[in-house]
């Protein structure tokens, strides 16, 4: 909105130059969901409070250490996190560009599934919200138009390729095998982060490194200068993502300010689904679909970890894990819940480093 009030004036008032740079709308996008969740939060949770009185029900089959510590906190905190993404996003992004409304369909999106999720759960004061194959379907829908949209807006031979990071010009062709393998990353990035928002503050950190890692490759993707000089795969317009990711890191760290141990709110699906559905989105739209597998393996690594759980105790009737996800393991290791959280952030910001260097070793 700004960016098309004032960038007309820039002749007249040399001062508002500065709003035709994506650089500095991405600073502006983070400033502005981190005020706007510092200015709503403490309302917003204290009414979640007053209208969960019991908080959200915490899973039977989890943690018995849970069902005390975690006993009464209120959820759908994720409402808070999109309202942000959204106002800032509106505020300071190009709203001619058709790849920021992309990732806007599906944020949006996936949050009114989560909020259902949630909504149910509270209301029936169950752990069990919208059934998995009813999310599923959904979230699928949602995925094959993002995917045949972004499509659209690629050049060819992108528009159907598959990049792979380390090559320089290697292209697999998938045709129109394209919608299933990107609607997959979308709906997978989506619950690997859903399974990761079990303890306080581990969801959130990595979402934003994933966020800042991938505002960045946004912006080289969609910039001819960068793009040859780096000779990766140039998607033109994407850049303005880097405003998107800006209010997600910005977003981020509102909530994380009343995330942090011990929480005073929960994301909930509302959150969660929202904020991987668009890292798989934005990933999706850059071409780096297999990079994403990299900057979010944690998410990757969690996921993992209940497929390999489920699959072992069907086949075996043993459990390769104590508890899944992974992060629940190590709970029942006996390792304090801040010590798996904080060594949790240092391995997504090691892998957000490993990511990022696929842009230059080619």
């Amino acid at each position: 909105m700004l960016y098309h009030l004032l960038v007309p004036l820039a002749d007249e008032f040399q001062l508002f130059n500065v709003f035709k740079y994506q650089t500095f709308r991405t600073g502006g996008a983070i400033l502005t969901a981190l005020i706007v969740c510092f200015v709503f939060g403490p309302r917003f949770i204290r009414w979640l409070r007053a209208k969960q009185a019991q908080g959200q029900p915490i899973r039977e089959d989890g943690p018995q250490s849970h069902l005390l510590t975690k006993a009464g906190t209120p959820t759908m905190g994720g409402f808070l996190i999109l309202s942000a993404m959204t106002i800032s996003t509106l505020l300071w992004a190009d709203l001619t560009n058709r790849h920021v409304w992309l990732v806007l369909f599906v944020t949006l999106g996936y949050g009114a599934i989560g909020f259902v999720d949630d909504y149910r759960k509270v209301t029936r004061r169950t752990s069990a919200g919208l059934s998995g194959r009813g999310k599923l379907v959904l979230q699928f829908l949602i995925a094959f138009i993002a995917v045949f949209w972004a499509m659209k807006l690629s050049p060819e031979p992108l528009a159907t390729g598959l990049a792979l990071p380390f090559f320089k010009d290697l292209l697999i062709p998938l045709g129109f095998g394209i919608l299933l393998f990107g609607a997959l990353v979308v709906v997978g990035a989506s619950n690997a982060v859903n399974l990761t928002d079990g303890l306080d503050g581990l969801a959130i950190v990595p979402v934003m490194v994933a966020a800042a890692s991938f505002g960045l490759i946004a912006y080289v993707v969609g910039s001819a200068v960068y793009a040859d000089y780096l000779q990766i795969h140039r998607v033109p317009g994407t850049s303005e993502l880097a405003i998107f990711c800006g209010s997600i890191l910005g977003a981020g760290l509102g909530f994380l300010w009343f995330n942090a141990p011990p929480a005073m709110v929960f994301m909930g699906d509302t959150g969660s689904l929202s904020l991987g559905g668009a890292l798989g989105a934005i990933a999706v739209v850059t071409k780096h679909e297999l990079v994403l597998g990299i900057i979010g393996g944690l998410f990757v690594f969690e996921a993992i970890s209940v497929i390999v759980q489920v699959a072992s105790f069907k086949m075996t009737g043993k459990r390769i894990f104590r508890m899944a996800p992974v992060h629940h393991h190590f709970e029942q290791l006996g390792w304090k819940e801040p010590t798996i959280v904080i060594r949790f952030w240092i391995i997504s910001v090691i892998l957000a480093l490993i990511g990022l260097a696929t842009l230059k070793l080619r």
